[in-house]
């Protein structure tokens, strides 16, 4: 199986950096938040007001350990880290590559949280969610790739680099 599977926190450039590298490397590219919202019949904000954490991530979970495909960048939400099935059957199906950025990049980078379906509890915040995320992310990658003052062409070489010479 050979897939790549970018990680990282919401605004790391998962699907940008994903439909460009899957041109770069003749692979299909597949963001399984539109998969869920597809299977689910509803937009990820409204399956987290309606379902709560919990039931998304039984959602995102089941949605990431039934994905087979094969020459595929999968890109999927950044909390798929909270899904240890679904870790474990990207793990199996490819790479997992780790897009790293600072809290003061995301922070520029990214809008209304809440907007952009980013699972967030009661009172939580981008720099809570940063703490309780870098450790799992970095857990289940087999490359870190280090975005910071990389733009997104630079972002893209570095990954590329790595997956050929990985």
């Amino acid at each position: 199986m050979n897939n790549v599977t970018l990680i990282g926190m919401p605004g790391s450039g998962k699907s940008t950096i994903g439909v460009i590298l899957a041109k770069a490397l003749g692979y299909q590219f597949l963001d399984t938040d539109l998969v869920i919202q597809k299977e689910e019949k509803r937009k990820l904000s409204q399956i987290i007001a309606e379902e709560g954490p919990e039931g998304f991530k039984r959602i995102e979970n089941r949605v990431n350990a039934s994905i087979h495909v094969t020459d595929t960048v999968i890109a999927p939400g950044g909390s798929v880290i909270y899904c240890p099935e679904a870790m474990e059957h990207l793990k199996s199906i490819g790479q997992v590559v780790y897009l790293k950025l600072s809290l003061e990049s995301l922070s520029k980078r990214l809008g209304n949280l809440r907007g952009r379906g980013v699972l967030l509890k009661e009172g939580q915040t981008l720099a809570d969610l940063y703490e309780e995320r870098v450790p799992l992310y970095e857990k289940y990658a087999d490359i870190v790739v280090d975005e910071e003052g990389k733009d997104l062409e630079e972002s893209l070489k570095a990954v590329l680099e790595i997956i050929h010479n990985g």
